[in-house]
């Protein structure tokens, strides 16, 4: 009796076959394995691996339509290793399935012969059921949503060189996550990738958790940890683009099956990888599976997509080299689609869960309903915040008067749409230093720009994202190789940004005024404090308002009078320069309102602002 039904057929061929995992590469019977693979090119598919003594004749596969092999090889077990001969254009192909749920370690100094291992997945038994139940996705729309971004080899080492695997890290991940306040971990790609250097998102086995850190239980137990400490996760997923080592998808049946026919799009310039051809059913297929497989086994909370504009755009990095659309423009119509139906799907399926878009460009839409013409993501990244506040910070205090515009512009586009700020590990690499080598002025200085930037990121409309390593400002740019510089926090200067990190967040997550990122949730108190190079504004929701100033000179501002919302007297929450986090103790406990008119309001305050401090005050009662 054939494994796949002749539904499964028609869907596949259709591109809606949604759990195509549930019936595609190697799944174990009582007294064997259902193999099936997508090949349409082929004349011949077989099966071999440690059950047949590696034999290619001994397991051929059955075709079927649309190009699908298929069978079944009594005796093979999970544990066991395999690949795919294929017959085509004269030549054998010896492949790697794409559907394979875990993949073996590679032979030092080498990724060829890279085998997939039968795997049985249902072994694992949850105990994140609490969690599972009363979880948010949109529902983070209007409440707290706080990202610690983590690339996992890196994170800590057990010694030099040798990072924590899945289950090691489990639990002092989830220790320092739960004392920060964060409210999600996203971590960077965890699909098989032979490249390490490419952090993850040059992917050849798309449904293999990678085998760096452990097995497909190890990951599980990680996610599940967390999930028991009321952390959720969300995992970076690559569509866009994937690795052309030969074992993989590349020319898989001696066709270009997965990636474009088209050599002018074919291949991505900026990162040496191929290109989905978006268009394809089996492609659409195998993706929108992928996503909502991550969902599905590994209780995943939610895919950050990554390099969206890439995917949006034929044209993207390729200097006139590019292939237009049907209509001779620009905009990729397939991938556009592609990423509809996804999110389509993902909401359907998992409506609770979180679907983010790293999107550089001003595509219109993007956390529009698809049913409304967007994309139909819940967020966007945006790089625009990231890009003007960090050129703003990076400058000597001397002259940000001359660059006020440049936090205030970032309000014009604001509540375009739901958005996430992201302070991430793109920013961190390459030259471009750490966050605190990226601060001007002398340590002191430097820690107190750092908190300074902090407070700004969570006083701004938007979901909050920081990377590993900035919490506590580490010295150097990330390293993938190296831990992160842990004994920095045993320094006073680093443990006050941690601990004021910490304290914002906890701030963040028990305030709904910090959540309302409507325009009904945000008042800029006024524009004239560009001489001043200060800021002042409110955050609301309903009858709570958060006050936020935040001066970015090291100049102590005595005397500072602000106009404000109601009479009374108001506490100081948090002082970034208070000196439990090594500030200098400058600025007031609490402050009255008076009758003296200021920014339009008839009540105002005075104010001594900390030197490159930041104040968030609330009103009594």
């Amino acid at each position: 009796m054939p494994h796949l039904s002749d539904e499964d057929l028609y869907l596949w061929n259709e591109g809606t076959h949604y759990t195509s995992y549930e019936k595609m590469g190697a799944h174990p019977q009582d007294d064997g394995t259902q193999f099936a693979v997508w090949a349409p090119n082929a004349y011949r598919v077989s099966v071999m691996g440690d059950f047949n003594g590696w034999t290619p004749d001994a397991n051929v596969l059955e075709k079927r339509d649309g190009g699908i092999w298929e069978g079944f090889v009594a005796g093979a077990s999970p544990g066991d290793k395999y690949k795919y001969r294929i017959q085509a254009n004269y030549t054998e192909y010896d492949r790697t399935d794409p559907f394979a749920f875990r993949m073996e370690a590679p032979a030092q100094n080498t990724y060829e012969g890279l085998s997939a291992i039968i795997t049985d997945l249902d072994g694992y038994d949850w105990q994140d059921g609490d969690w599972m139940e009363t979880r948010e996705g949109p529902g983070s729309l209007d409440g707290p949503l706080s990202i610690y971004e983590v690339h996992l080899g890196s994170w800590m080492h057990e010694e030099p060189g040798q990072s924590l695997g899945y289950r090691e890290i489990a639990e002092p991940l989830a220790d320092h996550v739960e004392e920060l306040g964060f409210t999600h971990v996203e971590f960077m790609p965890l699909a098989e990738h032979p490249y390490y250097g490419s952090w993850g998102y040059q992917v050849l086995g798309y449904y293999a958790p990678t085998f760096r850190y452990g097995s497909p239980d190890d990951l599980k137990f990680l996610i599940d940890t967390l999930h028991e400490r009321g952390i959720g996760v969300i995992m970076d997923w690559v569509p866009g683009h994937f690795a052309t080592d030969p074992q993989g998808l590349s020319y898989f049946d001696g066709s270009h099956l997965f990636e474009y026919g088209d050599p002018l799009m074919r291949s991505h310039p900026d990162w040496g990888t191929n290109v989905f051809d978006f268009g394809k059913p089996g492609v659409r297929s195998f993706l929108i599976s992928n996503a909502l497989f991550w969902l599905d086994e590994y209780h995943v909370d939610g895919l950050r997509v990554d390099a969206v504009a890439s995917m949006l755009y034929r044209d993207y990095s390729r200097e006139g080299d590019w292939s237009p659309n049907v209509y001779g423009g620009r905009e990729n119509l397939e991938a556009i689609s592609l990423l509809q139906d996804t999110n389509e799907r993902v909401y359907e399926e998992f409506p609770e869960a979180l679907m983010l878009a790293e999107e550089s460009t001003a595509w219109p839409g993007v956390s529009t309903p698809v049913d409304y013409g967007g994309l139909g993501f819940l967020y966007k990244w945006n790089m625009g915040w990231m890009h003007d506040t960090l050129d703003y910070v990076e400058k000597e205090p001397v002259h940000r008067q001359y660059h006020h515009g440049e936090l205030t512009w970032t309000l014009s586009w604001a509540f375009s749409e739901n958005y996430t700020l992201p302070l991430s590990h793109d920013e961190v690499v390459h030259g471009k230093e750490s966050l605190w080598g990226k601060m001007p002025g002398d340590d002191w200085q430097k820690a107190a720009n750092l908190r300074l930037l902090y407070a700004q990121q969570f006083g701004h409309p938007g979901k909050k994202l920081l990377f590993m390593g900035a919490e506590f400002g580490q010295y150097h740019e990330w390293n993938h190789d190296q831990e992160l510089e842990w004994w920095l926090t045993e320094n006073d200067l680093h443990a006050g940004i941690q601990q004021w990190l910490g304290d914002l967040n906890h701030l963040y997550t028990e305030h709904p005024a910090l959540w309302n990122d409507e325009e009904d949730g945000f008042e800029l108190i006024s524009y004239d404090y560009r001489e001043n190079s200060v800021l002042a504004y409110l955050r609301r929701n309903g009858d709570e308002e958060l006050l936020f100033l935040l001066n970015f000179t090291p100049v102590v501002r005595s005397d500072y009078r602000i106009g404000m919302p109601e009479p009374g007297r108001y506490g100081v929450r948090l002082n970034s320069d208070a000196e439990v986090y090594e500030g200098s103790g400058v600025g007031p406990a609490a402050v009255h309102t008076d009758d003296a008119s200021a920014h339009g309001r008839d009540q105002s305050a005075v104010f001594t602002l900390p030197p490159l401090g930041a104040l968030i005050l609330e009103r009594d009662g």
